[in-house]
């Protein structure tokens, strides 16, 4: 199994303010991130990975100040410049970096990846995804967003535009001829003039081809849809842990997808987002547990809910049926996957809930303590190995913590893949030069 670190909530929902957390510095001091990506890469890990949004959380109550009181999913910086530092500091390990094709242009986005592939001597991967949230519409001039399908139309252009982009400068056109000053052969540069439904790019890139040419792409929708799109082009594909069913399911419609664009199933793997809190005994790590539990009440929890789901569930009456909640997000072109789809897949469209019901679920939902591994090394490394086996074996986990900055983290590399490796259970050390050699086959 490959094994990621998801570092994009390292200061939020409380986590600045646990034990340990933060010490000496505050978010986002860049060096508390070069340190721990120096720890990852003795550790062995394979990508450290940044998720990102760029409004404040504004859906619950129509107000941001729930979000700002509280630190829930904000502040976010683009982290492209964190990346680059981390780059001088390791050698081997990769990054993820998040941008959204709704809302940016391939053109920008192409020609900053190339820059950063090689600022960073080949390890940079590309998490795009389509946005569903109206806080980050509005800073982009949007009064709505776009159809939740057509999102996804206007993904699957904006990575042809930027393959298109990273393939039009061919990787022998620079010869750099010092006799006669040729710097490159015009033969091997040439535009791309590409005129499409939501972008219009001549072409070609102003740039040398970096080591990777493309960066490891990566994609994480899980509706039928977004796997469509993970087929055609991700080469991993980012998913949701938790729910053992719901894995299996998307592993098998993602195969299916694949097999259907003409790709072998088993060079795409997933990557399923688990998060983790690692003892030396169970006591400890159920200590640290507890801790957790204690930041949040109901206005924490919608603010957060309300924000990653796309949709205002203040408004939530005393009980609903859960088809109709979902009806009505997917009526806003809000979010079809997260905690409603898992909701309505475990008890069924006509399954009624009284609001109570629905925050405890969201609070366990919003606190990740629903997808959290507790113990200690040896029984966590026995429930990922067994989930591993029981999802395909191809991919691995992108792990997360809800405790201190870097500890939780620091424990996860010292204590828990130790013990995956002495079980033979991780994908070989950074068998190659670039982050594509190492994550994918």
């Amino acid at each position: 199994m490959h094994i990621a670190f998801d570092l994009s909530f390292t200061h939020t929902e409380g986590r600045w303010a646990r034990q340990g957390s933060w010490v000496g510095r505050d978010f986002p001091d860049v060096r508390m991130f070069m340190e721990l990506a120096q720890t990852a890469e003795r550790a062995g890990v394979d990508m450290l990975f940044f998720g990102d949004g760029s409004g404040i959380p504004d859906t619950w109550r129509g107000s941001i100040a729930p979000a700002v009181e509280w630190g829930i999913q904000w502040p976010r910086h683009d982290m492209a410049p964190v990346i680059a530092a981390m780059s001088t500091v390791t050698s081997s390990i990769g990054f993820g970096l998040t941008y959204s094709s709704t809302f940016m242009h391939p053109f920008y986005v192409a020609r900053l990846l190339n820059s950063l592939d090689h600022v960073t001597s080949g390890r940079i991967a590309f998490n795009v995804v389509t946005s569903t949230r109206s806080a980050d519409a509005a800073n982009y001039g949007y009064d709505e967003l776009l159809e939740h399908d057509l999102r996804y139309e206007r993904m699957e252009e904006f990575i042809d535009v930027c393959q298109a982009l990273w393939g039009s400068v061919a990787p022998d056109a620079i010869v750099r001829d010092r006799d006669s000053g040729r710097f490159a052969d015009p033969t091997k540069v040439a535009a791309i003039d590409h005129r499409g439904r939501f972008f219009t790019v001549k072409g070609p890139l102003p740039a040398v081809p970096s080591p990777q040419i493309s960066p490891v792409l990566v994609q994480a929708g899980n509706s039928p849809r977004g796997i469509a799109a993970s087929a055609r082009f991700a080469d991993v594909v980012f998913g949701f842990g938790a729910n053992l069913g719901g894995q299996q399911r998307h592993r098998r419609m993602l195969d299916e997808a694949l097999v259907a664009e003409g790709r072998e199933p088993a060079d795409v793997g997933i990557l399923w987002a688990t998060q983790v809190i690692v003892g030396r005994t169970e006591d400890e790590a159920r200590t640290r547990r507890a801790e957790v539990l204690d930041f949040w009440d109901e206005e924490a929890v919608g603010a957060f809910l309300s924000h990653n789901t796309g949709y205002d569930l203040s408004g939530l009456p005393a009980s609903f049926l859960l088809g109709d909640l979902r009806d009505r997000i997917h009526a806003a072109q809000a979010s079809q996957s997260g905690l409603v789809a898992r909701l309505v897949a475990e008890h069924g469209d006509g399954y009624r809930m009284d609001r109570a019901e629905f925050f405890e679920h969201g609070w366990k939902s919003a606190t990740g303590i629903d997808h959290t591994l507790t113990g200690d090394p040896a029984g966590i490394a026995d429930a990922l190995e067994e989930n591993f086996a029981a999802t395909g074996a191809r991919g691995g986990y992108m792990l997360s913590s809800p405790l201190g900055m870097p500890s939780g983290f620091d424990d996860i590399a010292e204590l828990l893949l130790p013990e995956l490796g002495r079980r033979g259970a991780l994908a070989p050390r950074y068998a190659g030069r670039t982050l594509r050699e190492n994550l994918t086959p």
